[in-house]
């Protein structure tokens, strides 16, 4: 039994869209992004109160990114992970993590624009900031698709992985604070993977939406 903990639009996207990829036998619930997350309950769960949660034949998950490695490890016929010995297993490693570099600057610009109700409360410099560090995450994703040696169709050489999914979900999150305009092989890329179909089942459901708005651009000073 594969229990998830889903908050539409939050990091658990990146478990939920592994798990289709997977093809496995799940299910999914649902949670809102509010305080239910700090119940008596949840925490027995997820001890920080934060989504992706992920039960599993009784044991208890709380990372996310400890969730895609051990699903990989657990389903290696699906071909999403790179086993210990193999060309690609320290590229799929390190950009297996890199997907939470990404989602770190997008949970500051979440709380900026969304959490913070207040005009004052919120931070243009810090908008502004965490939008550049952003860019530079782009412009490293940029770099590892378009190597002088070789054009890739996907991070890691040996083909789509885990890593694709990971990167790809918090790309999917950072659209909302930072364009691709300036990044044509990461565009062309994203456009690649969110094609699939458990990109397309992870997606959220009319209604469950964490971000109202397409894109929240840096207000002017």
């Amino acid at each position: 039994m594969i229990r998830l903990h889903h908050v539409p639009q939050s990091r658990s996207m990146r478990v939920l869209w592994l798990l289709h990829e997977l093809e496995v036998s799940f299910e999914v619930v649902l949670h809102p992004f509010d305080k239910s997350l700090r119940s008596p309950d949840y925490l027995t769960l997820s001890p920080a109160g934060r989504v992706p949660a992920l039960e599993i034949e009784g044991e208890r998950m709380f990372e996310s990114g400890a969730m895609m490695e051990y699903l990989c490890e657990r389903f290696p016929d699906a071909g999403m992970g790179r086993a210990p010995g193999t060309p690609d297993r320290m590229a799929w490693l390190c950009w297996l993590h890199f997907a939470e570099t990404v989602s770190q600057h997008c949970a500051a610009l979440t709380q900026q624009h969304l959490m913070l109700r207040e005009d004052h409360m919120r931070s243009p410099t810090v908008m502004k900031l965490e939008a550049a560090r952003l860019a530079k995450c782009y412009d490293a994703i940029e770099a590892r698709l378009s190597t002088p040696i070789e054009r890739r169709d996907h991070l890691l050489t040996s083909g789509f992985s885990a890593v694709d999914v990971a990167v790809g979900q918090a790309v999917y999150m950072a659209r909302h604070f930072r364009t691709l305009d300036d990044h044509p092989e990461v565009a062309a890329w994203y456009a690649r993977i969110t094609e699939r179909e458990g990109f397309r089942q992870a997606l959220p459901e009319a209604g469950t939406r964490l971000y109202p708005q397409p894109f929240y651009p840096v207000p002017a000073v």
